[in-house]
């Protein structure tokens, strides 16, 4: 069971050693890189890759690591007592299971995306500890210790927003999605735009990569934003000497909102591309 990326997933030599490894080890896969260099992306096309199915459970600041095991819905029994309903003796009735207990109960191996981890509180990677180490945990409602069936593989999700814990750490293997080079960016990009002119590409990237490039910004363009804009310059069908002379003039990509973000950025760019002429 060997992951080798997708037909719509280029992933570099690198990364398929770190998937597989952390397959062969049954430990997590701890992915990190920019937002939009395809981190929640990878668990999508392993799952699809392995013929597997992806339970995804998308990390926020309020979630903590009791939700990803269950949740139990004391008010709801309360107030099912208060009315007479019979199912109040049945506790599992008011047992949400979450992501991990779905995964641990099923017969077949399951993909777990556990994305942006880093978003939670700094202690919500520790108290999953036990849980993604030996694959168990305890449900002190109905008093049953929950075991995986089938141990499933675990993709973890950060975009560097918080340190995470050592102990956390140790148990996972690591891997940063470097940004792509510009080679490895043209095979993303043929992927997702087949047939697209190759001298427009070319001069597309280029402008891209110099985007990225400039001192002082604070919102670089990712993969995802240069897909969504060659998209729009082939839609708009904008020519390779439009491209060339919209940017001479202009000092700006044509559709510069599908890669500039915010304001600061659009000033900066606007003052250093004065200041070249």
């Amino acid at each position: 069971m060997k992951f080798e990326g997708t037909a719509s997933y280029i992933a570099t030599p690198d990364l398929q050693i770190a998937v597989n490894a952390a397959i062969s080890l049954k430990k997590p896969l701890l992915v990190k890189g920019e937002p939009g260099t395809g981190k929640t992306m990878l668990a999508e096309q392993i799952a699809q890759s392995l013929d597997m199915e992806l339970l995804t459970w998308y990390i926020k600041s309020t979630t903590i690591a009791q939700q990803g095991l269950y949740e139990y819905d004391a008010v709801s029994r309360l107030r099912d007592s208060q009315l007479g309903e019979q199912k109040v003796h049945d506790i599992r009735q008011y047992i949400k299971k979450g992501t991990l207990w779905n995964a641990f109960e099923s017969d077949s191996q399951k993909v777990v995306l556990i994305d942006e981890i880093d978003k939670a509180d700094i202690e919500f990677p520790n108290d999953l500890l036990l849980e993604l180490d030996k694959m168990q945990f305890h449900c002190y409602e109905t008093q049953e210790t929950v075991f995986a069936k089938q141990r499933p593989i675990v993709i973890i999700t950060s975009n560097n927003e918080k340190e995470l814990p050592d102990a956390f750490l140790r148990r996972c293997v690591f891997h940063y999605i470097r940004f792509p080079d510009a080679a490895t960016m043209k095979r993303i990009v043929d992927v997702h735009v087949p047939q697209i002119d190759q001298a427009l590409l070319d001069r597309a990237l280029r402008m891209f990569y110099d985007l990225r490039e400039t001192r002082g910004i604070k919102k670089k363009p990712s993969t995802s934003e240069l897909i969504d804009w060659i998209k729009l310059l082939i839609l708009e069908r904008i020519s390779l000497k439009e491209l060339e002379d919209i940017n001479a003039e202009s000092g700006f990509p044509p559709f510069e909102g599908t890669l500039i973000k915010n304001e600061q950025d659009f000033e900066l760019i606007q003052r250093l591309r004065k200041f070249e002429r």
